[in-house]
């Protein structure tokens, strides 16, 4: 498992019972976790010194329940800023765990010796955009969410990254690939983070289970004579390591050579030592 153990500003202190007891700065907060499904003893102190806990509702979906926490707050990796707020669905806008791949692609960036471009598809508010963008590359950002690409830019200003050679756009990320590919633009970097079912600004579906494939494939299109990695990050629970390694050797070893690594990704819990899994990744690199 590839584990994020280098946050200072982000733990998870306990779980049990179905949710994870996390801080996120100086602010303790208790969202609900799938993977939880044990029930141990709560004896940590923070379990009742919260600052927000969401409450999964019976019928689907939830809200949050606030203890005097902000309504936007900010927390630091290395020299990346992210501005938080709970929002719908007990997101925060910052998925800890992928701190493990911003290392490793930032490591081979910085490595690379020449100039390097990356994509990153279904951007979310920015997280690997800052990274790559730190490590010196130059970083197309595409999301279909108009308010999730204003966040990531944000995130960029409180990075120190305002004038970095990031290109943002709010877009379908299949359509803004086929485009590309007519263009004959090509990068030595790609990012996903593909969600489960997503619509696009004009209504396109994606559903992973019949999209994925397909658009990897289609991804490949875009690789530069010379690439570097290439990422997928999944959340969606039948898209297992074995499934990620072997989208990525039928598409991208096929077309580049290179070698594939996929693992479960996790964060360390504090109170008992374990390992929380969080999703799984894919990784090539030349």
């Amino acid at each position: 498992m590839w584990i994020a153990d280098h946050w200072k500003d982000y733990e998870v202190i306990d779980t049990s019972c179905g949710e994870k007891l996390e801080r996120w700065g100086k602010y303790i907060l208790l969202r609900p976790d799938p993977q939880v499904i044990w029930n141990t003893k709560k004896e940590r102190k923070e379990w009742k010194q919260l600052n927000g806990h969401y409450h999964r509702s019976q019928k689907g979906g939830g809200e949050w329940e606030f203890f005097d926490l902000p309504g936007e707050w900010s927390i630091h990796y290395n020299d990346l800023t992210f501005n938080l707020k709970p929002f719908s669905f007990k997101h925060t806008g910052l998925f800890p765990e992928q701190a493990t791949n911003w290392d490793w692609f930032s490591d081979l960036i910085g490595k690379a010796g020449r100039p390097i471009k990356v994509l990153n598809l279904f951007a979310y508010t920015g997280g690997a955009t800052l990274a790559a963008a730190k490590a010196g590359a130059s970083v197309t950002h595409v999301d279909a969410s108009k308010g999730m690409v204003t966040w990531a830019k944000e995130n960029a200003v409180s990075s120190g990254l305002a004038d970095a050679p990031i290109r943002w756009l709010v877009d379908d990320c299949v359509k803004f690939v086929e485009r590309e590919i007519r263009r004959g633009n090509t990068y030595d970097g790609i990012i996903m983070d593909p969600p489960s079912y997503g619509r696009g600004p004009k209504g396109e579906i994606w559903k992973i289970e019949e999209s994925i494939y397909p658009f990897v494939e289609l991804t490949t299109k875009l690789l530069s004579d010379k690439p570097l990695f290439f990422l997928i990050n999944s959340y969606t629970t039948g898209l297992q390591p074995a499934v990620l390694s072997y989208m990525i050797n039928t598409t991208v070893v096929k077309k580049a050579g290179g070698h594939v690594e996929a693992s479960e990704i996790g964060l360390p819990v504090t109170a008992n030592g374990l390992v929380l899994p969080c999703g799984a990744s894919g990784r090539w690199e030349a």
